[in-house]
Formats: structure tokens, sequence, C-alpha cells
């Protein structure tokens, strides 16, 4: 598979990533002097792995010329450009289409191409507000807290632009036929709320932050500070494991919590919990309850995670070029990812 990518930031990026990392010959045009955020070479951004570079100045028409047939050989092209940005530099889906018909022309953009909002800018913060996931993150009575730019940027943008791209090209493969994958991070982020959605239309869910089974509203699906200042993950929802946290948390015999479902319960218990968690340090918490069913992980920092005796077992980090990062997934048992490239 050869994919033609437009640098851009982000998304887009992860996009190029994705796909490059399990096999596709990814070819990054990018400006002239701008080969990364990073310092010259790029090679500290872990997005920009495993790519073939080329330079080129779009606003000179030989570089338009030299794209064009470029993409006669290609399977993708993909682009984060707002709408209608390539069709004025003339690389739009109409002109690339006409010269390779199976062409799969993949677009991220915030907004989508159409709508009262598509030539607006944004971030992953405005995309995810649109959705209403970013309604749902936070706590009782407080702002919405946003993710980082995982749902928006990542989850509903690169990736499902990933997915778009390999499920247009398995279909111009079978039928000759290209066309244009409008990935847009609000549609996205929309797209990864459909269990919320679907609570929601069910009744199962309030239409309010942090009051909820899995918002932080449950006591036994929430984090905890610990004595020395560092936190641990519950995730206790099935009574067997709601049982087994009582039982090594030491609160079987308590007659509240034998009602783990009773949401008018769920805030006096969490207070009880938010104090007996701060009795241990979270190596302590540790020791009492990895390796039982309790659905129980230690809140790990980004300097930790890299060593913590699971991720090391299935080298879900790996050392490249001195950048800790993550390797390539999911994995492949046929066709294993190569360790990356630099960028």
């Amino acid at each position: 598979m050869t994919v033609i990518e437009f640098a851009g930031l982000g998304p887009a990026p992860f996009c190029g990533m994705m796909l490059a990392d399990h096999g596709a010959r990814v070819i990054r045009i990018e400006r002239p002097g701008h080969a990364g955020r990073f310092g010259d070479s790029g090679n500290r951004d872990i997005l920009n792995r495993n790519r073939e570079r080329l330079e080129l100045d779009l606003k000179r028409p030989e570089s338009i010329v030299q794209i064009r047939e470029l993409t006669q050989g290609a399977d993708a092209l993909i682009e984060g450009y707002r709408p209608g940005v390539m069709e004025r530099l003339g690389l739009g889906p109409d002109e690339l289409l006409a010269i390779n018909p199976r062409l799969v022309f993949g677009r991220m953009t915030g907004w989508g191409q159409d709508g009262p909002m598509a030539p607006m800018a944004g971030h992953d913060i405005n995309y995810i507000a649109l959705s209403g996931a970013l309604h749902t993150y936070g706590r009782k009575g407080e702002r919405p807290t946003f993710p980082v730019n995982a749902v928006g940027d990542f989850g509903g943008g690169g990736m499902m632009l990933a997915f778009g791209v390999v499920a247009a090209i398995l279909n111009a493969r079978s039928t000759g036929v290209g066309q244009v994958v409008d990935c847009a991070m609000v549609d996205g982020a929309a797209i990864l709320s459909a269990m919320t959605y679907t609570f929601f239309g069910n009744g199962q869910w309030h239409d309010e932050r942090g009051v909820n089974l899995l918002d932080t509203g449950a006591h036994f699906y929430d984090t905890y500070e610990t004595a020395d200042g560092k936190w641990i993950s519950l995730g206790s929802i099935e009574p067997q494991f709601y049982a087994l946290l009582l039982e090594k948390a030491g609160l079987a015999d308590e007659p509240d919590f034998a009602q783990q479902m009773d949401q008018e319960r769920w805030e006096g218990l969490k207070e009880r919990l938010t104090q007996l968690f701060l009795t241990k340090t979270r190596d302590e918490w540790c020791a009492v309850m990895d390796g039982t069913d309790i659905c129980f992980a230690p809140v790990l920092s980004l300097a930790e995670a890299p060593y913590h005796p699971h991720n090391v077992a299935r080298s879900t980090f790996i050392e490249q070029g001195g950048m800790t990062q993550p390797a390539p997934a999911p994995r492949f048992s046929a066709t294993p990812a190569p360790k990356p490239r630099l960028a």
C-alpha cells in the first residue's frame, strides 16, 4: 500500500503513523525547511516515524505536477487542510481521481467538508464539545474536563481516518473505484460516545456530569489518592468483582456497601473510600489488590508507565533514538510490525 501524506499536526500524522507502522509506504510531503516541530530533522516527533519525506514547495507549478505523478501509483492520499485548500492547489479529488480512478482521498478536518461550521478554525476541545462528549467528562458540579486531545484528534480523528482509508482501499481493490473519505473529528467524537448515547436514550444516564456509572459518579469506578500523594484506579462494576474489592479493602462487614447500585448512597460511600485509601501508599495498595479480579491498577505517570512489569513483558513501549515511545499497535500474529524507524 502506498499513501501520500500532506504534512500537518496531530490527527492526520497519527493516521499516517498507524498505516506506516504496519507496512504501508507513506510518503510525507513537507514544505522546504519545515521538516518537523522538534528541530531541523524532526526525528523526535513520534507521530512522523516510519515515513519517507519529500520536500516540495506547493506554490511552484512543478511541485504540483510531481504530486500528480506520485498519485498515479498511490492507493491513498491523506490531508488535513481546511475544505477547499487542496482544490485551490489543483490537487482536489476531482483532479486526482481523474488521474487515478482507484485513489482513496482521505480528508481530515474538525468540522467536516460541509455544514455551516466547515470553514471555521477549531481544535480538539471544540469538536468534542459540539459532539456532546465533552459534557460527560468531569466531576459533579465542576467544569467539563477534557481528556487531553485523545478523543477528538486521535480516537475520533486519526484512528477513524486510518480505518476509513483501509476500508475504502479494500473497496477500491474489489471494485476499481476510489472515493473521498470525509473524516470529521466532531463525527468521530460522536461515534466514540455511542454507548453513552445508548445509556442516555434508554433512561440509564442522567444528562449531568459526575453522577453516572462511568463518569466518576459511582464509588466503585473512580480514582483515589493514596497516602504518598499518588493514585489508584478502581473499576469494580460486576458484583463478583465488587465483592472482592470489599473483601480486600476490609469493608465486607459494612452494610452500606452491600447496596452497590443504590445511587443515593454513592456519594457517602465514595467519601468512605477516599479516607480508606489515604491510609496506605500506592505500592501498599498494589500489594493488597494486584493479581486479583478487583479491576484495579495504579495510576502511572508518563515516566513510570514504560517500566511497569506488564508493559515491560509485552514491550508496550520501546526505545528508539533516545526516545521512549509506544510500540506499534495492534499486534498481528503473522505480520508483526517491525521496530519503527526514526522520523
